[in-house]
């Protein structure tokens, strides 16, 4: 049985959020073919979780068996957070492009998700490169829309585009991969035009393919026998 956990970040409700919609796509889709496909949903524009302070970080940079009872207490929002990740087979972020970023809401879920011991280690014998990942093995799918277009490789608007970067960079702390990380992108939203139309009808295309594609995947994993 495969494990999804999906992550909201569009302020928008439902019935106007184009992420929300294509996630929701993603979901049925998997849910028509994996019916025992276990499904958590972590909306964290409408339910907003705290953000990183002094006190978070003197407790997250404690050793384990040093904290304090306030300590422990400050970390359970994010103890919670990085078990739902190290449980999930696949991520599907849905994160529209606000002001060529990602949304405040989603990096704060990334901040708490973000922790020495559980996410990564820190090790200066390492050299310049002294963060490895803990977790391993995941995949990503990034769901996003954009008002604007281009922000590709090449595209006219590539060098504003601290979406994909974003995601990009932190996907160690997740355990994805580079090359495990599957985008579905919405582009000319504020156009309003058929350009806008076309990109809706090949990202709802692509969704299709990628849910069967990761399905294929999730199916030829190797099987652990229960001891």
């Amino acid at each position: 049985m495969a494990n999804i956990l999906r992550i909201q970040s569009s302020a928008q409700t439902s019935e106007r959020s184009i992420t929300r919609k294509m996630g929701a796509q993603f979901i049925q889709e998997w849910i028509k073919t994996d019916p025992s496909v276990s499904i958590v949903t972590r909306d964290v524009a409408q339910n907003p979780l705290t953000f990183v302070d002094q006190s978070w970080i003197a407790a997250a940079f404690t050793k384990p068996e040093d904290r304090t009872p306030e300590m422990i207490e400050r970390l359970k929002e994010s103890d919670m957070l990085i078990d739902e990740i190290i449980k999930a087979d696949i991520l599907v972020i849905e994160v529209p492009m606000y002001n060529y970023g990602i949304p405040a809401a989603l990096k704060a879920w990334i901040d708490q998700i973000a922790r020495i011991g559980r996410t990564f280690s820190f090790d200066l014998s390492r050299g310049d490169v002294p963060i490895e990942p803990i977790l391993s093995g995941k995949k990503l799918v990034q769901i996003s829309s954009r008002g604007e277009f281009g922000f590709e490789p090449g595209g006219i608007r590539e060098k504003m585009n601290a979406l994909d970067s974003a995601i990009e960079a932190c996907a160690h702390y997740l355990g994805v991969s580079q090359k495990e990380i599957y985008r579905v992108t919405i582009e000319y939203q504020e156009f309003k035009d058929q350009r806008h139309e076309d990109s809706k009808q090949q990202a709802e295309k692509k969704i299709t393919r990628l849910v069967g594609k990761l399905i294929f995947d999730f199916d030829k994993r190797p099987k652990v026998a229960n001891l």
